[in-house]
């Protein structure tokens, strides 16, 4: 399989997985064939993510239970982050603690504030198999430590509590998707 440039411009777009659907709450399973099927699961990933606007994406959110992820995220300096990570493991975190504004494209229009470290490491392999180490700081972090959870079967509410939780619950079941 041949690929373009532009990560996605060879993909498909792919319905999104809505909060509620089991295979968002389940854990993934390991890729075990780097072959022409998964260099196209991750084109797919990424027109999905694109098509959808968001900033990182994982295979569950799109019904494909696998431990891949791919991303085009910003840090917090606005530094552009593109990439993939098959089987990823998040290695590290560290720094501050921050509560900031999350989303999900699981659950459109929805967010909240949510913890999360400042720092993040995540090693995987790459569509062909090749290691890969990706680090994280600030908004960039966020996104590899909420991808890394989707693929783990959790979703960010998962990690919310109290008030913040109640309301994003409430919201969801308000939502027009949220049957």
């Amino acid at each position: 399989m041949r690929h373009s440039a532009i990560p996605g411009s060879s993909g498909s777009v792919r319905p999104m997985r809505l909060f509620g659907d089991p295979v968002l709450h389940a854990p993934c399973a390991p890729v075990t064939s780097f072959d022409a099927g998964l260099a196209r699961l991750v084109e797919d990933l990424f027109a999905s993510m694109y098509a959808a606007r968001g900033v990182g994406l994982a295979a569950n959110q799109i019904g494909v239970p696998l431990r891949v992820f791919v991303y085009d995220c910003p840090d917090d300096e606005d530094r552009r982050h593109l990439g993939h990570v098959v089987n990823p493991r998040l290695v590290e975190t560290g720094g501050a603690t921050v509560t900031g504004p999350e989303g999900c494209l699981s659950l459109p229009g929805l967010e909240a504030g949510t913890r999360r470290h400042d720092h993040a490491v995540v090693t995987g392999r790459d569509r062909t198999g090749a290691p890969v180490t990706v680090r994280g700081s600030g908004f960039f972090a966020r996104c590899l430590q909420h991808e890394t959870d989707h693929l783990e079967g959790g979703v960010f509410t998962d990690r919310l509590t109290g008030l913040r939780r109640r309301r994003i619950l409430r919201a969801v079941r308000r939502a027009p998707w949220g049957d």
